[in-house]
């Protein structure tokens, strides 16, 4: 699948899951030609064992193996919510800026749970692997990922070593 770009492994949980795996190596090579001459790869989030056996993996966790890959500086995920709340129930309780283990005791509060647990964990993931700052902002809001990019201050939650 995509030339071999990611190997899977199957999920602890396949047996409920169906076929669904996770990432077990990312090999860029061949990205670099693409990224050198100004081109965005779009990567699919599926990839096969050695097997030959195709998996789904969640493709926030596909964003932080490869922006760790890839040596990147950031790595930036865009979703529907403002980034990390620290009350799920009230937007206006955005935490801005935190480090890995700001995030690990959100999780122990269950202050981050469902569906912001797994970015969050690639995010903590990627940064363990040498990528900067990670970021989760909302992708609803007009111009957020040029926000994020080009402004000092930035939208949603940054997470940092």
């Amino acid at each position: 699948m995509d030339g071999r770009l990611l190997m899977a492994r199957p999920n602890p949980n396949s047996a409920q899951l169906g076929f669904v795996g996770d990432v077990d190596r990312v090999d860029p090579t061949m990205l670099h030609p693409l990224i050198n001459n100004g081109h965005i790869p779009v990567i699919a989030s599926v990839a096969a064992d050695e097997a030959g056996q195709s998996y789904n993996i969640n493709a926030d966790t596909v964003a932080g193996e490869l922006a760790a890959a890839l040596g990147a500086e950031k790595l930036i995920l865009l979703t529907d919510v403002a980034g990390i709340l620290e009350y799920r129930d009230d937007p206006n309780s955005l935490v801005k800026e935190t480090d890995i283990a700001g995030v690990k005791k959100l999780i122990a509060e269950k202050k981050v749970a469902g569906g912001m647990i797994p970015k969050v964990n690639c995010c903590v993931r990627a940064i363990e692997q040498g990528v900067s700052t990670a970021s989760i902002i909302d992708g609803r809001v007009q111009h957020s990922l040029l926000h994020e990019i080009m402004s000092e201050d930035g939208l949603g939650t940054m997470i940092t070593a």
